[in-house]
């Protein structure tokens, strides 16, 4: 009895100094991940002011910053997930980004818009995927998986490259909300995809019904949860209170869509979208309008810091050497892909009073950068997936392509076809 007494004793006391022992740990991994964020923001914050000073793209010099962070022997072991980029990242720049798009302008160029985040997606996947599969010899299923996450220019790479070109007018509405559209046609046909690939067997009308449901389902979610935080914000005039139910709007839109298996990326670009757009409501305030405007123009920053030192950090580790010759087939085809889905889309309203001129159709095909979405995309893909780690290579190989020869030579491109 007593035996048992001291046996349960021991027990007790182990557990006790397990959990003593979890919790420290937690506040020691919590300790960590502050002081690494701390540093990443000083860093970012010493880029910027480099940047500007030499008259740099503030993105080729984070991604140059995470590159030299990474080899360093104190360098922080932050590994860029999908979870991470989708869940705490992407958020506030859909959101900050649809936000400023005035309503009445995309209305304009809406079909313009909708036809090149459509069919361009498709034109570019396929032209991606079959490139890989002929050419890099690839089977069909991992070059059609890698040709739907890289079709999609990405919006966070294309945002911040044009803003700070200062590209101005009709070719900033069309190179910002298709960068943004896109997105979920590629987030989606890239899960269809996916299912594919994982075995799934969906028919015509299951794709049919999954397009339905991911995307409507995702504009849905994301005008309803805007709507409530108007609704919200109308009952203060406390700007504190207003940025936060913003704020809530941002993420909590993505969340709930993302919960029910519907477009997260959709939902976040609606809510930001209604809420920019609602002016005539007076919901916020105008103390609130100008704090949520500092607030977003804030937070951007900081989520464009965090992804491009990470881009850089995490392109560090990879070993390009290996997968070479895939990696420039990747850079013609998704370059040529990109020449698809813009030249032939833009062809059908060249006889209406919608017609992309060639000086912006040049803008266009040169301007579609890739980045952090397709990082996200191919970070997440199941292990099971034949070619999945070349696929991440290639996917880093594009990524900094977009950046350092695409975002360096922006700024004079622009320049030179006198659209800034």
């Amino acid at each position: 009895m007593w035996s048992g007494s001291c046996h349960r004793g021991i027990l007790n006391i182990r557990r006790k100094f397990r959990a003593n022992l979890d919790e420290w740990e937690a506040g020691e991994r919590m300790e960590y991940q502050f002081q690494t964020g701390t540093l990443l923001l000083l860093i970012a914050a010493v880029v910027a002011m480099l940047t500007r000073r030499l008259k740099l793209p503030y993105s080729v010099g984070l991604v140059v910053a995470g590159i030299l962070l990474a080899v360093l022997p104190f360098a922080p072991n932050i590994q860029l997930t999908k979870d991470l980029i989708f869940t705490a990242l992407l958020p506030p720049l859909l959101f900050d980004a649809a936000y400023y798009i005035d309503w009445n302008q995309l209305r304009r160029d809406f079909s313009v818009v909708v036809v090149l985040a459509t069919l361009g997606v498709i034109f570019s996947a396929t032209i991606t995927a079959a490139g890989m599969h002929f050419l890099a010899k690839w089977q069909w299923m991992s070059a059609l998986v890698f040709g739907a996450l890289i079709s999609a220019t990405d919006p966070v790479s294309v945002i911040a490259t044009f803003k700070e070109a200062k590209a101005r007018g009709r070719l900033l509405v069309l190179i910002e909300a298709e960068s943004l559209f896109n997105d979920g046609t590629a987030a989606v046909a890239f899960g269809i995809v996916v299912a594919l690939a994982s075995g799934q067997h969906l028919t015509s009308l299951g794709i049919s019904a999954m397009l339905a449901k991911t995307i409507l389902g995702g504009i849905l979610c994301g005008a309803l949860v805007a709507l409530a935080a108007l609704l919200l914000a109308g009952r203060t005039d406390d700007h504190l209170v207003e940025i936060t139910v913003t704020t809530v709007a941002a993420y909590g839109s993505f969340l709930l869509a993302d919960h029910f298996g519907l477009s997260g990326v959709l939902a976040t670009i609606t809510a930001g979208l209604v809420i920019g757009n609602f002016k005539a409501l007076k919901t916020i305030s105008e103390r609130g309008k100008e704090a949520v405007q500092a607030f977003w123009e804030y937070a951007a920053f900081v989520a464009n810091s965090l992804v491009f030192l990470l881009i850089g950090m995490n392109a560090a580790r990879q070993n390009f050497s290996a997968i070479w010759i895939p990696a420039i087939l990747a850079i013609v085809l998704v370059t040529l892909g990109r020449a698809m889905a813009i030249y032939p889309c833009c062809l059908l309203f060249s006889r209406s009073s919608l017609r992309v001129t060639g000086k912006q159709q040049l803008v266009l095909f040169w301007g579609g950068l890739r980045g952090a979405l397709a990082l996200a995309l191919a970070l997440g893909l199941p292990p099971t997936l034949p070619l999945r780690e070349e696929i991440i290579t290639v996917s880093f190989s594009v990524v900094a392509f977009s950046v350092f020869v695409q975002g360096l030579t922006m700024v004079p491109f622009l320049r030179g076809m006198g659209e800034i």
